[in-house]
């Protein structure tokens, strides 16, 4: 028996040749691109599976950092400037999923980027595309006095869980999943596929960990509230939960039509009841032991024994640096210690300012930083001794503004800046919204119950579906051209406890009226509202028509100055220019170009039963049966749009032709996947088997 040190030495080299043939492919697959061999849309599906996203400038990419739950160290976040230096801009942009993205890189050179940022364990794997995506979390996760647990042990469980699988690699569309450390619901579950709120369940005299589970919730052009799965899950129950719903979302979703092709339209399709069943006869076939070992607080950050401290404790003389205690400070469950939030505006931050941040943690010996769901950065750790330096610190940066979490704290994607689906800018749009509220209302400068987001299109990564006041972007049509126009939503936001709301359309206002159209509803709110009645409150008693008719006079289109054809940060006219999206990479309907694939997935298949990595290995082998029954239907003219239509269809069209019957469906023989266990022997002859049934399909193939 070799030691727990041997073996994590093993995991640890199987880590890094996987990692190695990773890049090496990453490199091979671009030569093979540009020599011809691979079409545009399987190399695009490819190239966003390893982070690399083409953006609204030709010949370069957006390069997607993938960083579980925000969470880096100083080694990381010097390591990421570097890269940022060496192959980008130095410009360094925080998403609203934790992730970092940089712009303008060259094809050519994203392979040797990746291997730089492995060099600090960061990766860019599966950070795009129809993929399982990071794994965000709660901000507060480990800190929160008000969480049961700290649920950051289990996101990065289950981020290095799900890194890699077959069954996640070419999925119908993208999965996402998120923790919140309690019911407040900071990490938006309400809005994933998948969503865990931490709960604790008393068997007898022992306390249980386990979560509130959400299913199949969803932003987008078309936003779906998640249902409640379960109640309570053990926490043992999870990542076979996770991977059982992914195994039935890849069999049966939808395989064409890319926007009805997330979680959420299956489960509405078939229903919740149904889904959960079909995941509980697969979940038979998924083998997981939790290692309680993983699970338990991952900072190697010691808390010394500190005296506790309060708020009032923390104030001086200066009303400036007072404000910045009052709205980025806050007080962790750690008693005697602080975190600081500091506000980064649009999530654009840049090389120089993360060195000095890299620095500030290590000279003060501060554990981590976590970027935020809302764009920003944590720090945490901080004794109240430290505040100063770090304040000094910051003030240099310029990075010392207040109002972090409030209506001055503008949530917006890039947009047209870089994005191919941008209808009309967001990020200027932010800035001159956050100066506007600064300089006419600083009383609200501290106000926490009205959020503002944007996003530059109706897809929602700027999550305006979940602010008070919301805009996408948009376009208005008038007598002399087109106008930058923004679409107005009022009345979202979480609720708690995996409950939410999805703010509602109002009204579409060009673009340079938006100022305009923010004073008439603040200013409405802050004379009608009650005391105490929060903006949901009063929106949702006002209603719908009411803000309508409230905004409607700024559409007016008789009198349109000229300046109105311009975009904020613009210097050229308007004119709507949307690319194609590149989160759906499509599955290439050629026959040979399929049962290339599927010799591809064979070849993965016998790696990984090389590497001891059954359930991988079979896995691989039911993928690469279903690519090559999709080739010879094809062949016939039949065409499917899920993975489970496939294997009935064969059984309908095909089965007779190749020795299939009633008796023995072409699908059974596919699926024992899901109805034997993961064994050694199993894989071995199931995969002979899917070899055999290639090399029988091929017969009549010449390509």
């Amino acid at each position: 028996m070799e030691s727990f040190r041997t073996e994590y030495e093993l995991q640890v080299e199987a880590k890094k040749l996987r990692v190695e043939k990773d890049i090496l492919e990453l490199g091979d697959k671009i030569a093979a691109f540009k020599d011809g061999k691979i079409p545009d849309d399987k190399f695009r599906s490819l190239r966003l599976a390893r982070g690399v996203y083409g953006q609204r400038q030709l010949g370069v990419q957006m390069i997607r950092i993938k960083l579980p739950y925000g969470k880096l160290s100083s080694n990381q976040l010097r390591r990421i400037a570097q890269v940022s230096d060496e192959y980008s801009t130095g410009r360094l942009h925080i998403t609203t999923r934790q992730d970092i993205q940089i712009h303008h890189v060259s094809l050519d050179r994203t392979p040797q980027l990746w291997s730089d940022l492995e060099k600090d364990d960061v990766t860019l794997r599966e950070a795009c595309g129809n993929t399982v995506r990071n794994v965000t979390a709660s901000d507060n996760a480990g800190i929160n006095p008000n969480e049961l647990f700290d649920v950051t042990p289990y996101a990065e469980q289950v981020f290095q869980y799900f890194l890699r699988k077959p069954f996640g690699q070419e999925l119908g569309r993208k999965i996402k999943i998120a923790f919140s450390s309690d019911d407040q619901d900071d990490a938006f579950t309400f809005i994933h596929d998948f969503g865990f709120i931490p709960r604790i369940k008393l068997q007898g005299k022992l306390q249980v960990k386990g979560f509130k589970v959400l299913i199949g919730g969803g932003l987008g052009a078309q936003p779906f509230l998640a249902h409640v799965a379960y109640e309570f899950l053990s926490e043992s129950e999870i990542i076979p939960f996770i991977e059982a719903s992914i195994r039935i979302f890849d069999r049966y979703g939808e395989r064409n039509s890319r926007n009805k092709a997330r979680m959420k339209y299956l489960i509405s399709k078939i229903g919740l009841e149904t889904f959960l069943e079909l995941v509980g006869k697969e979940k038979e076939a998924v083998q997981f032991d939790l290692n309680r070992d993983q699970v338990k607080p991952l900072t190697e950050f010691e808390y010394e024994e500190q005296t506790a401290v309060e708020r009032d404790d923390l104030y001086t003389s200066d009303l400036v640096y007072n404000q910045w205690i009052r709205t980025n400070v806050f007080l962790q469950k750690q008693p005697g210690y602080l975190a600081v939030f500091v506000k980064v505006p649009l999530g654009d931050f840049y090389t120089d300012q993360a060195r000095s941040l890299a620095y500030l943690l290590d000279s003060l010996n501060l554990p981590e930083l976590r970027f935020t769901i809302n764009q920003n950065i944590q720090i945490r750790g901080v004794k109240p001794e430290q505040l100063s330096p770090i304040y000094l610190q910051l003030e240099q940066l310029n990075l010392i503004g207040s109002g972090y979490g409030g209506l001055t704290d503008i949530t917006a994607c890039p947009g047209t800046d870089t994005c191919n689906l941008g209808i009309s800018n967001s990020t200027n749009v932010a800035l001159e919204l956050e100066s506007f509220i600064r300089t006419n209302y600083p009383k609200l400068i501290e106000e926490t119950g009205i959020r503002i987001k944007i996003s530059g299109c109706m897809n929602s990564c700027g999550q305006h579906g979940l602010a008070h006041i919301g805009f996408h972007g948009s376009s208005i049509k008038t007598k002399e051209g087109t106008l930058p126009a923004l679409q107005v939503l009022l009345g979202g936001g979480q609720t708690g406890a995996g409950t939410g709301r999805i703010a509602e359309k109002v009204i579409k206002v060009p673009s340079k009226r938006i100022l305009k159209v923010v004073q008439s509803i603040l200013d409405d709110y802050l004379q009608f509202h009650e005391n105490d009645e929060a903006f949901n409150a009063y929106y949702d008693k006002q209603g719908n028509t009411y803000f309508y008719n409230l905004l409607k006079p700024l559409t007016d289109l008789n009198q349109v100055e000229l300046e109105e054809y311009l975009d904020w940060g613009q210097n050229e006219r308007f004119a709507t220019a949307i690319g194609v999206g590149e989160c759906a990479g499509v599955i290439i309907d050629l026959v040979g170009t399929l049962f290339f694939d599927a010799e591809e997935k064979l070849f993965s298949a016998q790696e990984a039963w090389i590497e001891n990595r059954y359930a991988d290995s079979i896995y691989y082998g039911y993928a690469a049966a279903v690519h090559s029954a999709k080739a010879k239907l094809i062949e016939k003219g039949i065409r499917c749009n899920s993975q489970h239509g496939i294997l009935t269809d064969f059984d309908t069209h095909l089965g007779a032709d190749f020795g299939y019957s009633d008796s023995n469906l072409f699908s059974d023989f596919v699926l024992r996947i899901n109805k034997e266990k993961a064994s050694k022997v199993f894989a071995k002859a199931y995969l002979n088997e899917i070899e055999e049934l290639i090399t029988k399909l091929k017969v009549k193939n010449e390509y």
